[in-house]
């Protein structure tokens, strides 16, 4: 008889293989054809899309669906002097403990489906919404999140049974002025100028203080080529991130109230274009409620730990947005994940994955019954 592998060292195999092979957003291929193997070894139903990595897979009877969502993309960044795709935003984590919830739950009886969404594409946030295009949300009323926690966040051993994440939208924009030689700056439109009037700008944007929200410039390109040029045209980005969702909408119309006074100021033309817009979270009471409790049941009242506000964005939340009836939230687990989501160089406490998928089975069984 073959030996029986236990829920952790499953769990650590599943993490291993991702985390050794990683892909980055919409070229998901290799892992979505390694997450179906996995569900076609559990004997669970699934279903891939011929225009589109990711899957779903379903279990039980019902007319209503629970659902759970790992995002299963990477990131492309510097490693150790290499560009190469990383997973240092743990999403090879998030695969693992929603396939390890499905392993502790999938022979139950519930009242209700379980759907399991494996999303690509979170990290250029499109991602949710090809799902949703792909109808991945019908009959759905619940939906839950799980993502593991930056160590300034939350602990090892602890879990919030939600993550209220910020919104944010970034900026592309040009600067369209005139180059001018360096002893007649006279006779030109000097981009930088611009720049500078743009970074002023932006620090004299004020809201209410009681709101947190940022915009700050994080890429500026100008260059006549020489350095006797003074140039005229330059492009330059712009990161923007609010609490709420009507805040973001408030940054981004004085923003441009802001660039068409900048024009006139200048006599300059400026082009913009808002992109990836990532909406903030729109956490269920009662979503959050059933999370709660789950989690005092794996990990007991000393493993609870408050709903959690972090300035980072995902595109779980355009979920609820096209569907408000849905009741949705984002549990996050604490990994003394260091030394932070991004860095080329995370690492985070294994156990983590196996404490998130005990409480991702509770919530997703107490949701179902």
């Amino acid at each position: 008889m073959g030996k029986t592998i236990s829920l952790e060292e499953t769990i650590y195999q599943w993490f291993d293989h991702f985390h050794n092979y990683p892909e980055v957003s919409w070229k998901e291929f290799k892992t979505t054809k390694k997450i179906a193997s996995i569900l076609k070894e559990m004997n669970v139903s699934f279903q891939t899309f011929e225009d589109c990595t990711g899957l779903i897979a379903e279990i039980g009877r019902g007319e209503d669906v629970i659902a759970v969502r790992a995002d299963i993309d990477a990131l492309w960044q510097e490693v150790d002097g290499e560009m190469r795709a990383n997973h240092s935003c743990g999403h090879d984590a998030n695969i693992s403990m929603v396939l390890g919830a499905l392993t502790l739950i999938k022979n139950e009886t519930f009242n209700k489906r379980i759907r399991l969404i494996f999303q690509p594409a979170e990290e250029t946030g499109g991602g949710s919404l090809a799902m949703i295009d792909r109808n991945v949300l019908e009959d759905v009323t619940q939906l839950f999140g799980v993502h593991l926690r930056p160590q300034e966040e939350l602990p090892f051993g602890k879990v919030t049974p939600a993550i209220h994440h910020g919104a944010a939208v970034f900026l592309q924009g040009r600067i369209i002025g005139v180059d001018a030689h360096g002893a007649r700056p006279h006779q030109g439109k000097n981009a930088i100028d611009v720049l500078f009037g743009i970074q002023q700008m932006l620090k004299n944007i004020y809201i209410n203080p009681a709101e947190v929200y940022s915009a700050k410039l994080t890429k500026m390109i100008a260059d006549g080529g020489s350095v006797n040029i003074i140039p005229g045209s330059a492009t330059f980005s712009i990161d923007v991130r609010a609490q709420k969702n009507q805040v973001l909408e408030e940054v981004k119309h004085m923003i441009e109230s802001g660039f068409s006074y900048i024009q006139n100021q200048f006599e300059i033309e400026l082009e913009w274009e808002w992109l990836d817009m990532t909406p903030g979270a729109e956490v269920s009471p009662h979503a959050a409620k059933i999370a709660e409790l789950s989690i005092i049941e794996a990990v007991g009242m000393e493993g609870l730990a408050d709903p959690i506000m972090t300035p980072g964005s995902d595109d779980f939340h355009f979920y609820t947005v096209r569907k408000p009836s849905l009741q949705a939230t984002m549990i996050g687990v604490g990994a003394n994940l260091g030394p932070g989501l991004h860095h080329p160089n995370m690492t985070f406490e294994k156990e983590a994955m196996v404490v998130g998928a005990k409480v991702l089975a509770k919530t997703l069984m107490n949701a179902a019954r």
